[in-house]
């Protein structure tokens, strides 16, 4: 099953802002937040350099594709959909 990762932080402005559109999403998609200061192998596992950053996954963990930075909660359904 796909699944969102949302790469963020506590002291990320956009991260913050991003956080209100995530929890709408994950009410249509399943969303899981990851704390890069928290989990930083999972940063670096997915070449998470900038954040926030959202990135769709298969059900064995692959990439199927990337968002950087703040987008509209539409931008992330349609990347959703369209994988």
């Amino acid at each position: 099953m796909k699944q969102l990762l949302y790469f963020s932080a506590k002291w990320c402005g956009p991260c913050r802002q991003l956080g209100p559109v995530m929890n709408e999403v994950n009410s249509t998609i399943s969303v899981r937040k990851i704390d890069v200061d928290k989990e930083p192998e999972m940063a670096q596992k997915y070449g998470v350099k900038n954040i926030p950053t959202v990135i769709l996954v298969d059900g064995q963990g692959q990439e199927l594709a990337k968002k950087i930075g703040f987008n509209p909660k539409q931008a992330y359904l349609d990347m959703y959909n369209q994988n």
